[in-house]
């Protein structure tokens, strides 16, 4: 069976991350052609990169980073949960990708994103990221509006047409999840 890690990209307090991953698990968790586990940041207590080496050459010395891999390849892709910090994702996301390397190869990557339009320019610099790490980032994602997906800019109430969004893009994470299935064997 597919396992798709749910990544809340966010440790702020009172953080929107939080209410948009739980309702990304709950319609994915209605699924039954995949598993579906969040992996909440807070949980990972990853310091700026402290790695001696190079991500790429996959010599971990750190017990963080040990652990932060073995939870990173557990799963067969991801759906990344993101806000907008001035014009791109958070530094505590950014971080905690940049902490590991072959572990994000040749899997799958959607994206849903939060923020005044929608967190669209985060997933921009997550596409190009996903990219180095030799993931496929499918076309489709949910952009969340603070101004029309939030009322009050906290409380979570999105529009029923992301429901929609969401099916689109677990159901390419999941096609591309399963053609790269040979990639990550070899």
């Amino acid at each position: 069976m597919i396992r798709i890690g749910i990544i809340l990209g966010s440790t702020r307090p009172g953080r929107n991350g939080e209410a948009v991953a739980h309702w990304v698990r709950d319609i994915a968790s209605q699924r039954t052609d995949a598993e579906f586990e969040l992996v909440d940041l807070l949980d990972y207590k990853l310091p700026h990169l402290d790695e001696m080496l190079p991500p790429s050459l996959g010599q971990y010395a750190q017990p963080h980073t040990q652990e932060w891999a073995r939870k990173i390849d557990s799963f067969d892709g991801f759906i990344i949960v993101t806000p907008e910090y001035n014009h791109s994702t958070s530094g505590v996301l950014k971080n905690a990708i940049d902490f590991l390397y072959a572990e994000w190869n040749n899997k799958a990557v959607g994206f849903v994103s939060y923020g005044s339009l929608g967190g669209a320019r985060a997933v921009e610099h997550l596409r190009l990221v996903a990219g180095e790490l030799q993931m496929a980032d499918v076309r489709s994602q949910v952009a969340l509006s603070l101004f029309n997906d939030f009322e009050n800019f906290s409380e979570f109430k999105p529009g029923d047409f992301q429901v929609e969004a969401l099916n689109t893009t677990l159901d390419q994470v999941l096609a591309w999840s399963q053609a790269l299935a040979p990639l990550r064997a070899a």
